[in-house]
């Protein structure tokens, strides 16, 4: 998910408002809404963890020689039905790959967040303590 998305699983105006006018269209709606404010981000995870599970099944499938249900009927031609499946084959194998960069980018991402907001945490400690002490940020007497 991007931080550029109007209806993320933050709280901003525009998931504040939606949840407001489910509630009031249909109270379900709006609690809907409030648990993806609240846990919206683990969504991500949840679809990745199930794309890998139906892929290892499928795949498994597969090795076994079960044909695959959702596969394409061949056409007859020999040459182009193996030109195909390897071209699928390629296809897959890149998808699976684009996938693992999001997931270390979403992960590197949600690190700097961290960083960034453990750093603002220890500066607001930081003044708060020289504020206890009656220091001010230079470190001269108030």
């Amino acid at each position: 998910m991007t931080s550029q998305a109007l209806i993320r699983p933050a709280w901003t105006p525009a998931t504040i408002a939606l949840m407001v006018v489910g509630f009031m269209i249909y109270w379900p709606l709006g609690l809907a809404m409030l648990a993806y404010i609240l846990w919206g981000d683990r969504l991500e995870s949840f679809r990745r963890d199930v794309n890998r599970s139906t892929d290892r099944f499928f795949g498994g499938l597969k090795r076994t020689g079960v044909a695959n249900p959702f596969a394409e009927t061949r056409t007859g031609n020999v040459a182009f039905d193996e030109w195909r499946e390897k071209e699928l084959s390629r296809l897959d194998q890149e998808r699976r790959r684009l996938n693992e960069a999001a997931a270390e980018f979403e992960s590197y991402a949600r690190e700097l967040r961290r960083a960034k907001d453990q750093q603002e945490f220890d500066r607001f400690m930081a003044d708060r303590q020289n504020r206890a002490s009656g220091q001010t940020i230079d470190g001269q007497p108030a």
